[in-house]
Formats: structure tokens, sequence, C-alpha cells
């Protein structure tokens, strides 16, 4: 039968989710593929981090859990949830936190739990960080990767002896990255069924709010039995669909920022080519004009070695003139040698 639930894609119905410690439980266990044993949230355990510029919602974990040879051991899992697009510097920033906060670090006397530990000295806290993520990654199209670091020597072996150990454990983690975007009804294992309750394709078209789900698929299955009951208690809460109202007002203004801002852009961006391209006129127009100024130039230089030419020649024609008339010929004779005019002749003669 098909029912109506929250959809936990919203901060507020996935917080209400998981203060169920049951139900924080199940998620991380299927998510880190261990058996939690003990959950419990941290201080600060849950938060809307820096609203005007991001929705980034984080819940930190203590969980103890077991581990394939049968110890057990405290991991610190911070979770942290968003379905805008996200900057990477921000999930560092916060990591950041974590690794410099006195609080995440065991000593002798913290070690419950750590089955056949007797250090000494103060470690960090094993961690690990789950993106829940609502857009997607690249090109990778699983919708769960596992992002775990290996520990080999030089020859690129595999290291087993002392490993697990607190040194390395304190200064590398592991992550689970889940693209919400990817997920499209297919079920292969327990994970798969309780990310079914993520799967946006199952929005209610009405109700965007809502999700329409067939809880049959849960049937058999104790706790996502107890998820799909503790998120139609969410959906008939007046309160939380209050809630759920204010992150659509709230987005829906980021949307209107967002949208006004890529507008501003792309008039910016028109304004800077518009601007680019009469840039390249104007240095085409300076190139033309450098060119036909070299070319005057060129016509100058031209017209100034004519000039030089004619006066040469005019030079010439004068001092032969002079030496015909000092050697006493006529005007008429002059000009008949030189195959000039007489009027020419005449003329140097009076200049």
């Amino acid at each position: 039968m098909i029912v109506n639930v929250a959809n936990p894609i919203y901060d507020s119905v996935f917080k209400f989710l998981m203060e169920d410690n049951r139900i924080a439980r199940t998620l991380l266990s299927l998510l880190l593929r261990k058996n939690v044993l003990e959950v419990e949230m941290r201080p600060h355990e849950y938060s809307n981090i820096n609203r005007n510029d991001i929705s980034m919602f984080r819940i930190d974990f203590g969980a103890k859990v077991r581990e394939s040879d049968g110890t057990v051991r405290l991991v610190l899992v911070e979770l942290q949830k968003t379905w805008v697009e996200t900057e990477t510097l921000r999930f560092r920033q916060y990591l950041g936190a974590h690794y410099s906060n006195p609080e995440n670090m065991m000593k002798d006397d913290a070690h419950e739990g750590m089955v056949g530990e007797e250090r000494s000295g103060a470690y960090a806290i094993p961690m690990v960080t789950i993106y829940l993520l609502g857009h997607k990654v690249g090109d990778i199209e699983e919708p769960v990767v596992y992002v775990n670091h290996d520990v080999v020597d030089y020859y690129n072996h595999p290291v087993t002896k002392g490993i697990p150990d607190p040194f390395v454990n304190s200064l590398v983690h592991d992550s689970v990255i889940v693209q919400i975007p990817r997920l499209r009804g297919q079920v292969s294992n327990r994970l798969d069924l309780l990310l079914s309750f993520f799967d946006q394709t199952q929005k209610d078209g009405q109700d965007r709010h809502m999700l329409s789900i067939d809880e049959d698929k849960y049937k058999g299955e104790p706790e996502m039995e107890h998820i799909l009951h503790r998120l139609l208690v969410a959906a008939s809460n007046h309160e939380m669909r209050m809630k759920m109202n204010v992150e659509d007002e709230y987005f829906k203004a980021i949307e209107d920022r967002d949208t006004a801002l890529m507008n501003r852009d792309k008039k910016i961006k028109e304004k800077e080519e518009e601007l680019s391209r009469m840039d390249e006129q104007l240095s085409q127009k300076d190139e033309q004009l450098s060119q036909k100024d070299e070319q005057l130039s060129q016509k100058d230089e031209q017209l100034s070695q004519k000039d030089e030419i004619i006066s040469q020649q005019q030079s010439v024609i004068q001092r032969v003139a002079q030496t015909l008339r000092e050697s006493g010929k006529t005007m008429d004779e002059i000009a008949l040698i030189m195959n000039l005019p007489v009027e020419d002749i005449e003329r140097i003669f009076t200049q």
C-alpha cells in the first residue's frame, strides 16, 4: 500500500529521525558496514551552519563499533547533509575543527571499549565522515562510494602487523559519500532499502514535503518499519510541516538571490564581452590607422626622394648650360644641344 511520509531531505525531518537512537544506530551501521553497538550525539550535536551562504546540516556522533575481529572501538562520526552544491573548503574547515578539538582525544583513562589497547599518551579518536549530498559529484554514477585509507610500504604491499594503530588512525579518516540524486529505486541490499527513504523520485506530485512510498517493501524488516513509522509521525506533525515550510521559504529566498546573482553575473559577462569586442575593434582601427600612417610616411619619403632627384637634375642642367654659354654658344645653340625649349634655357640664366 502506498503511504505518504515526511521527506527526510528536509533538515527538520532528518533531525527528527536521527534523534531516535535506534534509527541512528541502524543508519550508521548500514552506512559504516559495521555493527554499531552504541551511539551518542556529541555536544552541539546538530546545527545549521552558515545559513546565509550554504545549507549544511551536521550531526556529530560518538559510536562504539564492533570490528570483524571482535574488538570494540570508539569512532567519531561526522554526518553532514546538504541539498545544495557545496564548497569543499567548508567540509575541510569542519574537519579541521574536529582535529583540533581536545575533546576528540583519547587518554589512558578514556579507553573504555578499546579492547587490547595498552598504549600510553593521547591520540585522536578515529573519525569517519559521512556526506549525504543533495547534488551529484562529477561523473561518479554509484549512489554510495567509500573512500578508505590503506597502509602500504614503499613497494605498495599492504602492512598488516600493528594495524590498526592509534597514531595512524589519528592522522587519517575514511569517508562515505551518498549522492541522493543517484538513488533511483534499485534495492539490492539493506543499505539500498534504507536509502530508499531519501529517494526524491518518490516525491508527491502535489506536496514536495511528502514522499509516496510503498510500505509493503519494508515488511519483515523491523528497523525499516520503525523508520517508516517515524516518518509517518513526522508527516502528521503540524509543527514539523511548519518547519518544512520555513525551509522552503528560506531556500526560495536563496534561490531568488542566486538567480539574481546569476542574472547580474550574466549581464556583467555580456558587458565585459561587449567591451572586449569594442576594444578589439578599436585595436583593429588603431592598427589600420598605423598602417595608413606608415603608407603616408613611405609616400612622403618617395616624394622627398623624387624632389631630390629633380633638384639634382636641375643642378646638372644648369651646370651644362653655364658651361656651353661660357664656351660662346648662343641660346638657340644651347637649346638645340640640350634638346630643351629656348624658353627653358633663358629661364635658367634669369633665375
